[in-house]
């Protein structure tokens, strides 16, 4: 691995034994035929288990290699020296890819609610396999505008409270670059309204862990500089 600068050797007996046994992690998971699966791992041979564990119960791999994501983006931003603040989702799993972002550009990391995950109400911790059998569920990836999570936020809802949010952080940053670490469904539904492509869409757009999708604000509207990148020089992002 470039990235922990080591090196390991498998026989192909031990290679097999390893995908197996992931393999039958993954189905204990109920995860099957169909299914995507986002492999967050540096390049590691436990990533290289991971694809071949994917394929053996027919799940598609989605590889997110990018080093040790959360300190491979925070170095890419510390290349800009325009950027006033970092804020992140309240949940966990934003504060800490946040943190190595506000120690890389000497920034405390603020918590704003309004980039907080979509809340999907009593689908809240089910598996995506069990999800993917509802009636419902040709609703949510065909015409998310017109869905409502049991007991949480409609998409439309959650793209609004996004966009404002991230308003506001324009309006106390004028003239300012800011990072927002949030969730890949915002994300997604931000881009979408700044792109003026309609919500029922917005699931063709691709967001990865770890990855930066810039927008400049103007007078006269968003402009989208960059969406899902993750490895570019982000400074050639700066306007001249």
């Amino acid at each position: 691995s470039p990235v922990t600068d080591a090196s390991a050797t498998f026989t192909y007996a031990e290679l097999t034994d390893l995908v197996a046994r992931f393999a039958g992690v993954l189905a204990g998971l109920g995860v099957g035929k169909g299914d995507r699966v986002v492999i967050y791992l540096p390049m590691v041979p436990e990533a290289v288990v991971a694809l071949y564990a994917c394929a053996a119960v027919g799940a598609m791999a989605v590889p997110v290699f990018s080093g040790f994501a959360a300190e491979a983006i925070a170095q890419r931003l510390a290349a800009l020296t325009t950027i006033d603040a970092v804020y992140a989702s309240p949940l966990e799993r934003t504060r800490e890819t946040a943190a190595p972002i506000g120690r890389a550009l000497g920034k405390r990391v603020r918590v704003h609610r309004g980039l907080v995950e979509c809340d999907f109400g009593q689908w809240t911790g089910k598996k995506l396999s069990d999800l993917r059998r509802r009636k419902e569920w040709a609703t949510v990836q065909r015409y998310p505008s017109g869905f409502r999570f049991p007991g949480g936020e409609s998409f439309p809802e959650m793209q609004q409270r996004t966009v404002t949010a991230l308003a506001d952080l324009v309006a106390r940053h004028p003239g300012r670059a800011f990072v927002a670490v949030s969730h890949a469904d915002p994300i997604k539904a931000a881009v979408a309204h700044a792109l003026g492509t309609h919500l029922d869409l917005f699931q063709r757009i691709v967001v990865s862990p770890c990855s930066v999708t810039a927008v400049l604000f103007t007078a006269t509207g968003p402009v989208v500089l960059a969406v899902n990148s993750t490895g570019d020089d982000l400074t050639r992002l700066v306007p001249s």
